[in-house]
């Protein structure tokens, strides 16, 4: 043992373990942090980063920029008190610094301690009212929080500083489908057919929906004219909130006069927010007309992108020779918040979803399935209590083999939030 500590060998391993250690205190606290960097994110090595940052505030404690990184590096290690030490120092010598406040105030979130990250976030939008991150984290906290129609109110702020901030716009969607504000709500539509039928249809609708601590829950009562006969129907949906990935989608309906809606409807997705503002969706849905049940399987995919949303949707309905399919393209340009777009969808078959024809499945002729349709829809709202839509559609249908007929709809409505 005597002899390998003064072999060259143990010499030469000292002699560089002496360099190196001089050679990083040589370094300047820039070079240093930009090492820690590299440590950290090129060879996923946080203790080495740790390391250079501590040694790089040794030779400089008021810079702030290490002091951040240092915190943020003890965060992704799973280390939170001493990030919490890092941030608070931060603080107090910078009140408001919008990194710093942005960082410790996303340790609190991702850390269930959403009240006291609140506290902080607000604290750096006091100092940087307009700071994009800031703003993005504290409506995700109030989200978390289960406070709604703030965190709506925060985003549509965001919104009107970046209107192509996908992270936003996708969060938005999210919040809106989890919850909503009190709303009541009207709406009118009228179909025409050049061929198929003499008559047109009506449809006109009135709905509630009220935000609850389980999410957003609608009452709706349809009433409709069709084959120059009246019906009625109500149906109850819900999007309750499951967590921060997933929420659901409920429904069911019942006809209450005629014979024109389903006797029974119901309906159930499971939807999945993703990471690059994807969201998926599968479900199901029933109508059943005279005691038989049809099944409709649905499934979509969709994705923001900058100011616009794009979903793909498929309808899937077996039947004992076939399946019948119905696919659409819905393409969305949002222009303000989540209520204010300009929408196209091209598509082919019908919808269960869609209450104007879903009559048609019951009818057994597979052929009243095959159709194409292109539906432009415009919604925007005034002093963001009140929305207003408008819809317009054309539908080329072969309800007999070989023969074909189309179907103009338009349609109008208003939401009152309150």
């Amino acid at each position: 043992m005597r002899s390998f500590l003064h072999s060259p060998i143990c010499l030469m391993l000292v002699f560089c373990l002496s360099f190196s250690l001089h050679a990083q205190q040589e370094m300047t606290s820039d070079e240093l942090f930009q090492k820690a960097r590299t440590e950290a994110f090129d060879n996923d090595n946080y203790p080495e980063a740790i390391r250079l940052s501590r040694l790089a505030l040794e030779k400089s404690p008021d810079y702030t920029d290490i002091r951040i990184f240092l915190g943020r590096l003890y965060t992704w290690s799973d280390q939170p008190e001493l990030a919490r030490q890092e941030f608070e120092e931060v603080l107090a010598k910078n009140p408001g610094h919008e990194d710093g406040s942005f960082a410790y105030g996303s340790l609190e979130y991702w850390n269930d301690q959403s009240d006291k990250a609140l506290q902080i976030v607000n604290n750096g939008l006091e100092v940087h009212p307009k700071s994009q991150n800031l703003l993005l984290l504290k409506a995700k906290v109030l989200k978390d929080l289960k406070r709604f129609p703030e965190a709506n109110t925060t985003v549509n702020q965001l919104l009107k500083i970046n209107p192509k901030l996908t992270e936003a716009r996708s969060l938005l969607q999210s919040i809106k489908n989890v919850s909503a504000n009190n709303e009541i709500g009207i709406d009118y539509e009228y179909t025409y057919f050049d061929k198929r039928f003499e008559d047109p249809w009506h449809l006109a609708g009135i709905d509630y929906s009220r935000a609850t601590k389980i999410g957003t829950i609608i009452g709706r009562f349809n009433y409709g004219n069709r084959f120059t006969n009246s019906g009625s129907q109500f149906i109850v949906e819900a999007y309750p909130s499951i967590s921060e990935t997933f929420y659901a989608y409920v429904s069911g309906g019942v006809m209450i006069s005629g014979s024109i809606f389903p006797d029974f409807r119901a309906g159930f997705s499971l939807y999945a927010n993703l990471p690059a503002s994807f969201e998926g969706e599968v479900g199901f849905r029933m109508l059943n007309f005279g005691g038989d049940n049809t099944w409709i399987y649905t499934a979509s995919v969709g994705k923001y992108v900058s100011n616009f949303w794009f979903n793909l949707r498929t309808y899937q309905t077996p039947s004992n020779d076939r399946v019948s399919q119905s696919y659409s393209l819905t393409t969305r340009y949002y222009f303000g918040g989540a209520d204010d777009f300009l929408s196209l969808r091209l598509g082919t078959g019908i919808s269960p979803d869609n209450e104007s024809n879903n009559i048609l499945y019951n009818d057994g002729n597979p052929y009243n399935l095959k159709s194409h349709n292109v539906t432009l829809d415009y919604r925007f709202t005034v002093k963001n209590s009140n929305i207003f839509f408008i819809s317009g559609s054309l539908q080329n249908q072969e309800y007999q083999q070989n023969t074909r007929g189309n179907q103009i709809s338009g349609s109008l409505g208003y939401i009152k939030r309150f």
